[in-house]
């Protein structure tokens, strides 16, 4: 194709008109590609456009430029990726603009640069991104690594596609008819082009998703169902308004995606996926292309039509006035009759013309079909002959083999008679031939097991000279059958008569295009029947010529018979010699029994260095695991004891496998893949208990943290040790595992210990630990009361005026707190017994509390909740009377006493009947509470704003730039504490989450829920 062509159909396609770019430009500039196999003229012709000052303009050439990398010579995305630079600043500055072309074309050109450089990173993918099953599991290599990478570019490539399509639907008005404007039409088109990418990304996305489930926990591949979710959310929307649209019903059958996405937690889920299919019907590929007919690029193969021989005819009898008038009388003079006449002798004429095209139609086709059984007779005739002439080559090769070996045997005999140097010159080529056909160590060791076969045969010819005699015979009787098998196959020589052949071959597919185009006229058959007729006898005279080479080879087949006879004839004179050449023999021998034995040895070091290499890359694994317990990223990572305690398990388990695998390969060292299997988990195991040691401390208090972190750290140094003794040939029988095994049942000892305490009391311990509890709680608000007290007798003894009365008020805030908690702490017992009495029935109270252990245990940490604030506030209103203090702790603390007693009521009547007296007090004793915080929480409130409004602002004596200076010092306060504020409310967030979490896990959270009887 010339390029100035392609540089005129990329200047139409990409023009300032705002209509749909039309499918035979953009149609000759891909082929532009394919025939220059690169984008050099596209780019050409790009760079002269006005790109950056024209929207329009840009947005056709988005369009184009991405149906060249879909559709164009591969070469386009790497010709393209030295633009990319121009594309980016492109597309930052159409960015500026907010609405319009302008935005589009700055997401398109992102979605352009996004699809070049995803097929840069993934060569496999071509532009189409049309793929099998098999080449996609191919570009992932195997590697779980490469799959999730892959996703997550597949899901940045999908993203970048429906950003276009919603830019795309956005910027048109869709309550009017846009489809069918030139206008819409002009934005609308690309979106075939997307359409076409996001069906197959979606398919893609699908079947990795399903493959990473396979392999990886669900937990880590939250992130990916989730963003999957929402993109099929849009996708989905955007295929079902776009199947609407008028525009697109003519040109795409847009497919539709299932109700609800794919359950990736269900592995069987995949055999239900469909992977969706864009159908673009053959007829028409764009609007344009049904008014648009280029008559110079068809080719008119339409048989010429009859009438013109009908006109013909008819001139020659009525001349051309008379075709034109034919009913002029007075000008030919003729009568009706007369033409009448003429007009049935026409008819006539015609209808045997008809017949007679008929005929030979006929006749065409049956040539056509005698032609062809012809053609695949000797298509047949020719396969046999080339699987003849294969089978004779090879026979043909071997004997030629053998005679040259007899050859070679004769003339080093006839050479070890002459002379000792003669026979050691013999050695010297036997070595030189050993070395060149070294590759071929099995026919060599198959020759040389011949070759004793012979020796041995020499030996009792020596012998035995009659033994010798049959075997003489034997040999004789030998190569006549070799000699019969050569004779039936000796054409296989003719490599060159079978290029010939296929050339022929080629010939006969040529002559089968002739014989189609008999179909047009019977002048073009006739030809055609000549030419194949020609053919076929040059492939008969061929034939001939190969029925005249195998007689010929037979001859010189009976010429070899000749030879090998003579061969045998003198095969008895060299008796003598054999004794010699069996020595030979015998010396070749031992040099190969010594090469054998290096290549033994080399064999053990090759093993030993791959078991080094397997130690080497497990100890580096373990390594690895211990540097994440330094990584500060690592410390977000959590885990529980249960499932430290299960890997635990199976690496001792591992352990004990690894040591009879050494023990195995230290009594045989031919295996060594055993050993390598074990040290490859032993690696792994090793490291994961590592790593979910390290995550089990973060969730634990201090001490047991530190001493869990430092047990983990020395099982991983005595597994480096274990993998180090096992390096060293010498050390490997006396490699021990008991100190890696003491290392990893102590690490499991801790975590046992560090499992739920709620999950391990017994009966009676639940029982009385409840009742510990609320003794306990009843202790510390009885301690709170009584230090309140002493603190209001200090505080009147020292402080005077408005401290005092802000001190006395607070503290008896508290008084009146603590006497509602000790109400409720008293009405909460009383509910409880009711409520084991009730629901006890025959058994004892300490077997109630240990069948309802769930309640139990939410009893208990309500009760700890409520000792603990009355500890804090008390702590608090202490650090506030002596002035140490802050007042929004205390207000802090009264809404946390408020809450855990609150955490009390709800623990104490999940179980209550309604109608309790005793829930009834236990309600008003909360309400008490209640009312007892707002009282501490008001009388703190007051006496902050009193002690502040103390401390008077007076501004008197500054002067304007003070005061300016000041209220911006002011401003910049308000600002920073008001982002401190932000913070600190995060963190407390986070706070409350970690603490949830934590106490769920001390509890024991997560059963299934029990019983309310």
């Amino acid at each position: 194709m010339d390029s100035n062509k392609m540089a005129v159909s990329i200047n139409k396609a990409i023009n300032t008109q705002e209509v749909a770019v039309k499918e035979k430009h953009a149609r000759t500039c891909i082929l532009g590609t394919h025939h220059e196999k690169g984008a050099h003229t596209f780019w050409l012709a790009v760079n002269r456009l006005p790109l950056s000052s024209n929207a329009v303009l840009c947005w056709k050439f988005c369009h184009v430029f991405h149906k060249l990398l879909r559709d164009g010579h591969p070469s386009v995305i790497k010709d393209s990726m030295r633009h990319k630079a121009d594309l980016n600043d492109m597309s930052r500055m159409w960015g500026h603009l907010s609405e319009g072309y302008g935005k589009l074309c700055s997401i398109y050109l992102k979605l352009l640069i996004t699809k070049m450089e995803f097929h840069i990173k993934n060569p496999r993918f071509p532009g189409n991104l049309q793929m099998s099953n098999r080449q996609l599991d191919e570009a992932g290599e195997n590697d779980v690594n490469n799959f999730f990478q892959l996703t997550v570019e597949m899901f940045d490539y999908l993203e970048c596609e429906l950003n276009l399509f919603l830019g795309v639907f956005s910027s048109l008005d869709m309550s009017r008819s846009v489809s069918v404007t030139a206008a819409g039409q002009c934005r609308l088109a690309p979106l075939i082009q997307v359409i076409l990418d996001s069906s197959h990304l979606y398919d893609y996305t699908v079947k990795l998703l399903f493959k990473l489930h396979s392999c990886l926990p669900a937990d880590t591949l939250q992130g990916h169902r989730d963003r999957f979710q929402e993109q099929f959310k849009k996708l989905k929307s955007l295929f079902y308004r776009s199947s609407n649209l008028q525009y697109f019903k003519r040109l795409i059958q847009i497919p539709q995606l299932p109700e609800n996405p794919p359950n990736f937690l269900r592995a069987s889920a995949l055999s239900e996926h469909i992977s969706p299919v864009v159908v673009i019907p053959v007829e028409s590929s764009s609007p344009e292309s049904e008014h648009v007919v280029e008559t110079e690029d068809l080719v008119d193969t339409d048989i010429p039509p009859l009438p013109s021989v009908v006109d013909s005819k008819f001139d020659d009898f009525f001349g051309t006035s008379a075709a034109t008038d034919p009913f002029n009388f007075s000008q030919n003079g003729m009568r009706k009759d007369e033409k009448d006449r003429l007009i049935e002798q026409l008819t006539a004429e015609l209808q045997a013309l008809k017949e007679e095209l008929e005929s030979f139609r006929l006749e065409s086709g049956r040539l056509c079909q005698a032609l062809r059984g012809r053609v695949n007779e000797l298509e047949a005739e020719l396969a046999e002959q080339t699987h003849l002439k294969q089978q004779a080559l090879g026979e043909s090769e071997f004997l030629r083999v053998e005679l040259d070996d007899l050859r070679r045997v004769k003339e080093d005999t006839e050479k070890e008679q002459r002379s000792l140097s003669e026979i050691e010159r013999k050695a010297q080529a036997n070595e030189q031939r050993y070395t060149k056909l070294k590759e071929k160590y099995t026919e060599l060791v198959q020759s040389h097991a011949d070759l004793l076969r012979k020796n041995a045969e020499v030996t009792r010819q020596m012998t035995v000279a009659r033994a010798a005699q049959d075997e003489v015979e034997n040999v004789k009787k030998e190569m006549q059958d070799k000699l019969k098998a050569a004779q039936d196959s000796t054409s296989q020589q003719e490599k060159a008569q079978l290029e010939q052949l296929q050339a022929l071959q080629a010939e006969l597919m040529s002559s089968r295009t002739e014989l189609e185009t008999l179909k047009s006229t019977v002048t073009s058959t006739q030809q055609s029947s000549e030419q194949l007729n020609t053919q076929l006898s040059a492939l008969e005279a061929e034939k001939a010529g190969l029925l005249e080479t195998v007689s010929q080879k037979e001859a010189e087949l009976a010429g070899l018979g000749v030879e090998l006879k003579r061969v045998q004839s003198s095969l008895t004179n060299e008796r003598e010699s054999g004794v010699k050449a069996a020595e030979a023999l015998q010396n070749q021998l031992n040099e190969k029994e010594s090469r054998e034995q290096a290549l033994e040895s080399e064999l053990v070091s090759l093993r030993w260095a791959a078991l080094r290499a397997a130690l080497e890359e497990a100890g580096r694994i373990v390594q690895d695991s211990l540097n994440q317990l330094e990584d500060p990223a690592h410390i977000s990572c959590t885990s529980s004891a249960d499932y430290l305690v299960s890997r635990c398990q199976v690496a001792l388990d591992c352990v004990e496998r690894l040591q009879s695998a050494r023990d195995g390969f230290v009594s045989d060292n031919t295996d060594v893949s055993g050993l390598v299997r074990a040290v490859t988990q032993f690696a792994h195991l090793v490291g994961d208990v590592i790593v979910q040691g390290s995550a089990t401390s973060h969730m634990v208090p201090v001490e047991l943290a530190d001493a869990l972190a430092d047990n983990v750290k020395a099982c991983g140094a005595e597994a480096m040790a274990l993998l180090c003794q096992l390096k060293e040939q010498k050390s490997m029988g006396t490699a021990d595992c008991s100190r890696l095994t003491s290392a990893l049942d102590t690490v499991m000892a801790l975590g046992e210990k560090l499992r739920p305490r709620g999950l391990e009391l017994k009966q009676g311990e639940l029982g009385d630990l409840v009742e510990q509890e609320m003794s306990a709680t009843s202790a510390a608000v009885e301690s709170a009361a009584a230090r309140i007290e002493e603190m209001l007798n200090k505080s009147r003894a020292v402080d005077t005026g408005i401290k005092m009365e802000v001190n006395e008020r607070i503290l008896a805030s508290c008084t009146d707190l603590m006497q509602a908690i000790k109400v409720l702490v008293l009405s909460s017992k009383d509910l409880q017994r009711d409520i084991v009495e009730s629901g006890r029935g025959a058994a004892s109270m300490k077997e109630f509390y240990a069948k309802n252990s769930r309640w139990t245990e939410g009893l208990i940490s309500a009760s700890k909740a409520v000792g603990w604030g009355a500890t804090m506030l008390v702590d608090a209103a202490d650090q506030v009377v002596q002035g140490k203090g802050k007042f929004e702790e205390l207000m802090v603390c009264s809404h946390e006493i408020a809450a855990s007693t609150a955490q009390l009521v709800a623990a104490s009547k999940v179980k209550a009947d309604k109608g309790s007296t005793n829930l009834s007090r236990l309600q008003q004793a909360s309400k008490g509470v209640t009312q007892a915080t707002a009282g501490v929480v008001a009388s703190t409130k007051s006496g902050k704003s009193q002690i502040e409004d103390t401390e008077t602002m007076d501004f008197s004596a500054m002067t304007l730039t003070q005061i300016k200076r000041q209220e911006m010092d002011a401003q910049v306060l308000v600002l920073e504490l008001e982002t401190r504020l932000q913070k600190e409310r995060e963190r407390l967030g986070e706070l409350r989450k970690k603490h949830y979490k934590l106490a769920g896990v001390a509890e024991g959270w997560g059963g299934e829920d029990e019983g309310t009887g």
